[in-house]
């Protein structure tokens, strides 16, 4: 098959699923691509166990490869968690004026525009009893 034929061939198949109510793929934006597949692709599995009290995970120092600290949960993860972040260096408590936010199965920010070399606990709860073992990834 000729060149020009193979670009017919392939304008025709484009427009023959757009006709057919085929949505185009969106354009790629390579950096932005390349930043996301490098933060998720850093992260640190993690497992929740059911307690009464607030679990803490790190000391975690942040870096380049994000820009925010994201916090997901399993797809098999039964219940949701609630957490924030400690800036250790700075003080004990949480960000956000030291209030929980609930978290599920979606990569989630947790604080944003961290500096790089921040060094940060995550402290986590049970957002109900659902919540017993809860694997979760934390990127940073």
């Amino acid at each position: 098959m000729t060149r020009t034929r193979r670009t017919a061939a392939v304008l025709a198949a484009a427009t023959a699923l757009l006709a057919a109510g085929a949505t185009a793929p969106a354009v790629a934006q390579p950096g932005k691509a390349a930043a996301a597949t490098s933060c998720y692709g850093g992260a640190k599995s993690l497992t929740y166990r059911y307690s009464t009290a607030a679990v803490e995970y790190g000391t975690y120092t942040t870096t380049s490869r994000c820009s925010d600290i994201n916090i997901k949960l399993s797809s098999s993860a039964t219940g949701f968690l609630d957490a924030c972040i400690v800036f250790v260096d700075h003080t004990t408590l949480c960000n956000h004026d030291n209030t929980y936010s609930t978290f599920g199965p979606q990569w989630a920010t947790v604080a944003t525009d961290v500096k790089d070399g921040t060094r940060f606990k995550l402290r986590v709860h049970a957002y109900d009893s659902d919540a017993q073992n809860v694997p979760f990834q934390l990127a940073f």
